[in-house]
């Protein structure tokens, strides 16, 4: 077999490295701090590259939503509450940022139970085995009861486990996402599938009452998706069932002729899913508004994100 000439490497073209367009520059680059710096400085320096970048554009979007009256909506999976966050979402209610909170059917078990004992997250590869995971009898019947009762009066389960919690002399109740949004008035619904939280195992649970009422959450939150314009909506640790809702909810609102086109998506997580992506992010955001993913974990993320939040509007009062 005839050999191949060599590759002449003498006769490549090159061009000098000052005429090509590079996508990272020095004046983007991190900046160094000085000891104790506050908020703001540490997000001054940070480098204006990828999700610092980002983290910056969602700090904007959210001042502006808020300045301009505009929703600003949570939904979360119960991975949030449980990692201790529900004080810092409660202020945002009570400051007026937070417009509106979504959940999926775990988020009340947590929730119920930080108020009634100040604790919650049962151990469960130990409990699984002896059949003991999931039967705390208090946690049933009082979530049960409150569906019921809730179903029985047209009222979704987010309002009805809020305001059961609210009235329910509980010795830790300000540390209840749902029952501050009880009492100040603010659209919390929950999202169940059946067979999916502890409460469905019990004799307590009506599952006529448990599919009406996240019917009716449904409702309720799609009024608040047709009001989204001009808002930022957070997806937080949900992969799969508050982004098919999320989706399913866009749809009719744009179907019945709301405009739903400029606002900011945001997924929050520390594993970035096939479904918050596409769903939340890219989908609804494909000709409009913007989508923004931020990686990170909850603990640190939505902390730093709201000591951002806060910071940016004392800034412009």
């Amino acid at each position: 077999m005839k050999k191949k000439p060599e590759l002449p490497w003498s006769q490549l073209k090159t061009y000098s490295v000052k005429q090509r367009p590079s996508k990272v520059k020095k004046e983007e680059f991190a900046k160094p701090l000085a000891p104790n710096p506050g908020i703001q400085a540490f997000l001054d320096s940070l480098p204006q590259i990828l999700a610092a970048k980002d983290l910056r554009a969602v700090i904007a979007a959210m001042a502006e939503a808020h300045r301009s009256e505009k929703m600003i909506v949570l939904a979360m999976g119960a991975h949030v509450i449980k990692v201790g966050l529900n004080p810092l979402i409660n202020d945002l209610m009570e400051r007026g940022i937070v417009s509106a909170l979504a959940l999926n059917g775990a988020g009340i078990i947590h929730d119920f139970e930080l108020a009634f004992i100040g604790q919650t997250s049962e151990d469960v590869a130990p409990e699984l085995e002896d059949g003991t995971f999931g039967m705390a009898e208090e946690t049933a019947s009082y979530l049960n009861g409150a569906i019921s009762k809730g179903a029985a009066e047209g009222v979704g389960i987010g309002e009805a486990v809020g305001k059961m919690i609210l009235s329910g002399g509980f010795p830790h109740t300000e540390n209840s996402l749902l029952a501050a949004a009880a009492r100040l008035g603010i659209p919390a619904t929950v999202h169940v599938a059946i067979g999916t939280d502890i409460i469905h195992m019990h004799p307590s649970a009506d599952g006529a009452a448990i599919g009406k009422g996240s019917y009716l959450d449904f409702k309720r939150y799609t009024e608040v998706v047709a009001d989204l314009e001009g808002g930022v909506y957070f997806n937080i640790g949900s992969a799969v069932l508050l982004p098919e809702i999320f989706l399913k909810a866009l749809s009719i609102a744009r179907n019945l002729g709301r405009t739903v086109q400029n606002f900011t998506v945001v997924n929050m997580d520390f594993i970035q899913h096939y479904r918050p992506i596409t769903n939340v992010v890219k989908r609804p955001t494909q000709k409009h508004g913007r989508g923004y993913a931020l990686t990170g974990h909850h603990e640190i993320m939505l902390p730093l994100l709201i000591a951002g939040l806060l910071t940016e509007l004392e800034k412009k009062g």
